[in-house]
This record gives structure tokens, sequence and C-alpha cells, in this order.
């Protein structure tokens, strides 16, 4: 059972991210990654030459993870499977032919893929944009809104969604009409990786892929934060002072993530010194002038989309002249990442770490 912090942390990033129009941009959302485009994709970050010193560089970099789609197996779904959700709810799934699986970063969807399951994938949300699955059609609108009459019109015979995604009448419309739906937990973070493709397989009659995909992620999970251990600074005192921030400038979202809320585990994970944790930031919270002098961050940690809603770096230091003012802003030291990677924590989270890593460690290499 999740904690009551974890509960309100994942109302609080579903309300957040809805109000402030999705993860895909300003007022308009889209499937635009324009600041991702720019960037390059990290290299290993064994095969790149790091900084002596952490701090020793200036200007924004766009962190690009690679993310092929490898299949863990080709597995045959053993249905009927009976199984309770996040919210204690019995779902009994005959049928996994026709799939569909819905949540704000697009990490279910990737999981199926990653399962073996993609064939079986009819319909997609926004966030899920990789190559593989951008020929299949979108079943929400006005970002992340379901769309009813989209989702069922292509006839799922199982749907895997989350919390994150709205509206939840849409949610009980679709098992009304006798649909399975399996709600899992909407909690992101390095340790939930697991439980969260087991969340996916278990309900789709393959939990032998499911313990395969779990197994090889944190693997390379661990392959790469026993590198990023090798280049960050042993210090905690040397360590970036980071700050995870949500932006959406057209919208005047300006939210500072904090504990419980997913980025303090990324931020530690690529070596980073979270100061949400020192200065008692709780969840999600709009960012305040005090919040900011308090942190005085050395990096901050942005997606790109709401990077470019602010305006890009110039845009975000103008609307917010206290982050001028802290090293960060000085040095414009800012790392972004395409929204639907940087806080998925799926099948990709090893590819998401090492790019963010060689993005702080060794930003010439992809700058």
């Amino acid at each position: 059972m999740r904690g009551g912090l974890r509960s309100l942390t994942a109302a609080l990033v579903t309300g957040v991210l809805l109000s402030g129009c999705g993860l895909s941009g300003g007022a308009e959302p889209s499937d635009d990654t324009s600041a991702a485009a720019s960037g390059t994709t990290a290299p290993p970050l064994a095969d790149v030459t790091t900084l002596d010193d952490v701090r020793d560089w200036d200007g924004e970099v766009v962190a690009v993870a690679q993310t092929p789609v490898d299949p863990v197996a080709d597995p045959e779904p053993a249905l009927p499977v009976t199984v309770t959700d996040s919210q204690g709810t019995e779902v009994t799934v005959t049928d996994a032919s026709r799939i569909l699986a819905l949540d704000v970063y697009g990490t279910l969807a990737r999981t199926v893929f990653e399962l073996g399951l993609g064939d079986q994938l009819i319909g997609r949300d926004i966030s899920t944009d990789f190559d593989e699955a951008e020929d299949l059609p979108l079943v929400t609108q006005d970002g992340h809104s379901l769309n009813a009459e989209a989702i069922l019109g292509l006839d799922p015979t199982v749907i895997i969604t989350d919390t994150s995604l709205g509206p939840w009448d849409v949610v009980l419309q679709m098992r009304d009409a006798g649909i399975p739906v399996v709600v899992v937990d909407s909690h992101r973070g390095l340790d939930s990786v697991s439980d969260l493709i087991h969340a996916v397989a278990d309900p789709l009659g393959v939990p032998e892929a499911g313990d395969a995909l779990a197994q090889r992620t944190q693997d390379q999970i661990d392959d790469v934060t026993a590198q990023i251990a090798k280049v960050a600074p042993a210090d905690e005192g040397q360590r970036l002072r980071t700050v995870f921030l949500y932006v959406r400038g057209q919208s005047g979202v300006y939210y500072m993530f904090g504990e419980g809320s997913g980025a303090e585990s990324l931020i530690d994970a690529i070596g980073g010194y979270d100061v949400a944790g020192e200065i008692g930031w709780d969840g999600m919270k709009p960012l305040t002038d005090e919040g900011l002098v308090a942190a005085q961050p050395d990096l901050v940690l942005m997606m790109t989309g709401g990077l470019d809603s602010a305006g890009g770096v110039d845009g975000l230091l103008k609307r917010l002249p206290a982050l001028a003012e802290t090293p960060a802003g000085q040095h414009r030291r800012f790392v972004a990442m395409d929204d639907a990677q940087i806080l998925g924590f799926g099948a990709i989270t090893a590819s998401v770490l090492n790019a963010l890593a060689v993005a702080t460690y060794a930003p010439e290499s992809i700058s």
C-alpha cells in the first residue's frame, strides 16, 4: 500500500499536468518535439570524456535518450487471468488481442511493446510518440483528455491505465460498456519500475515476459548507475544542487517538484544533490521567489515542452527573475529532456539516466 504522500502526489501530478495542458507544450498541445529534435542522442556515459569540475560549463543542453523498441519476448498470452488492480478492483481479462495502454507519460504503451505485444496495441495517448507507435490512432484530445467515442470506436478487449488521465467518468464508462479496465499505480520512481512492468504484464497474461523485462531493465539501470557513480562527486557537498521545474509558460504554470514526486529519485540517480529534501519541499508546489532563493540550484532539470512554452531559457529567466539570480540561472545551466521520457520510469529508464548523466557531466558531447 503506498503512503499518503504518494497518493497526494499522484493527485497533484494529475491536476497540474491536466491544468497545464498536458505534457506536449503550452496552450496548444501537440506531438511537436522541436526542442528534443535539436539535441543529439546521448552516447554511453562510459564512452565520453567527463568534466574535471562538474560546475565547469555554461549553457542549456537537450538530453535525448536512445529509445528503439527491443521486445524481450514473443509471448502468447495465457488467458483468462484475474487480477486485483491498484484500486482494489478485481478484473478478469479474457482477450488481449486489442489492447489500449494509456497514461500521461506513454510508459504503459511502451511497456506493452517491450513485452512483445506491440502488434496488439490498437491506439495511443498523445505521449506515446515513439516511432513504432506513431501510426496508431489517438484516443486523447485537447492534450490528455480521454475521448470515450474514440476509445469505444476501436473496440478494445482490455484497457490498462492509471489515474493520470481524465476525465475519470470516461474510465467508468468503459467499465460500464463491459471492457475490462485495469488501473495501475500512478506513482513513478526508480523504486516502482519493476512493479509497473509486472502491473502491465500480469493482466495481459504474460507474467514470464514481465519477469524477463523487469530483470533486463533493472540490470540496465544498475549498469548505468554504476557508471554514474564513477563520475559523480563522491562528496555530497560537491554535487550539483539540482531542482526539477515543471513549467507551462502560456498557461502560467510554474511548479517545483519535491519529495515524493519521482523527481527526487531521478536527481539522486544521476548523482545530483536533491535540494528539495534540504528545504522541505514535498510533492509539487507552485514555484515562489522564496523557494528559488532557498534552493540556490546549480542545475535545473526540465521537460523540453515546458522550456519551449516559456520561450526557452531567455524567456524563462525573464519570467522568473529570482531564477536568473541563482547559480543555474547565471550560468544558464539547464538540462531538458523530452516530456514523454524524463519522468516515465519504465523500460527505457536506463537510457534516460544515461542521457541525463551525459548532459550533466559531459555536456559538450551532445550540445
